[in-house]
């Protein structure tokens, strides 16, 4: 038995977000280094921005993979060596750091050029993109809502529960023909690129040249079991899964399956570091029994500090 940690993606960033890591002592250099590349401190620009800000890819981007590599920071010592790790769309990179494969600063230059490069990619398909959230219909039914249209299902969660991507007028269509077919919830996420899906080709190909130059370790840390987020399968060394992040940016995200695999792997608890609890809420919903709490679920990092003591005694 054994912990999961999960990174969250972009979306659920917001003015509170920092409110445990951003006075913690361990984040203090990540802070400066993102700061440098927001052009702004992020602690106080979250409370200030406005929504489409705080939406924007690039910010968004780096503002949800600095979380997590905070939290991680303030509380790596907490976490026993032996876990699962999985993230969630850009979550995927923070998810590395944690494993031990790419240092923090490296992860959030990294983020940064994954952003530019879709950015790029969204320009030149020209017209607004984006994603929506289905729940409620079966895979074949959202294959059908999708052919012949520019959108593609990005993201596969547990329980008939579908992120598709694609251009903001073929995802409007869909989303009235799935209301219209029974779905049992339809809402568009603030995302304004077509993240994992095949409009995003080119951001792939650019973003394969950014972590071939990149620093890694040659493999996991001792104790890690990191899962890719395209098939769920346990990343064995960086340069196999360096490919994989690569395609992750144009390929459907299997979370589902990364869920799986760590109940597979022993996991019993999971723990979010956020920001938000959607992860978490995905974890309570699909396997019964199992405790998934986020990082936002506390008050105090000692109050985390405390839940997981509390869960790895058990182990």
């Amino acid at each position: 038995m054994t912990l999961a940690i999960l990174c969250a993606g972009q979306g659920s960033q917001n003015a509170d977000m920092f409110s445990l890591t951003g006075a913690a002592v361990e984040a203090q250099a990540l802070f400066a280094h993102a700061t440098e590349l927001l052009g702004h401190d992020p602690r106080t620009w979250v409370r200030e921005a406005d929504i489409d800000a705080l939406h924007e890819n690039r910010s968004a981007q780096l503002l949800c993979t600095l979380q997590p590599l905070c939290a991680w920071a303030a509380l790596a010592d907490a976490f026993s060596p032996r876990c699962c790790i999985a993230g969630y769309s850009v979550g995927e990179m923070a998810a590395w750091h944690i494993a031990g494969l790419t240092s923090a600063s490296d992860t959030l230059a990294l983020v940064a050029a994954r952003a530019d490069a879709m950015d790029a990619a969204q320009r030149a398909r020209q017209g607004e993109q984006g994603l929506l959230f289905v729940r409620g219909l079966e895979r074949p039914d959202i294959d059908r809502l999708c052919e012949h249209r520019e959108a593609a299902v990005a993201i596969v969660n547990p329980g008939n529960a579908w992120v598709l991507g694609g251009m903001r007028d073929a995802l409007a269509d869909i989303a009235a023909q799935a209301l219209a077919q029974g779905a049992a919830r339809v809402v568009p996420i603030d995302v304004k690129v077509a993240s994992h899906t095949f409009l995003m080709g080119d951001a792939t190909a650019a973003f394969r040249n950014s972590l071939a130059a990149a620093a890694m370790a040659r493999s996991p840390r001792l104790g890690a079991r990191l899962f890719s987020g395209i098939d769920g399968e346990a990343v064995l060394s960086a340069a196999q899964g360096a490919q994989k992040l690569s395609l992750q940016i144009s390929q459907t995200v299997q979370w589902a399956s990364c869920l799986d695999a760590c109940v597979e792997a022993g996991a019993t608890a999971f723990f979010e570091l956020g920001p938000g609890r959607a992860l978490s809420d995905m974890v309570c919903g699909a396997h019964a029994g199992v405790d998934a709490r986020s990082l936002d679920d506390f008050k105090t990092l000692q109050g985390a500090r405390d839940w997981l003591s509390r869960m790895q005694s058990r182990f």
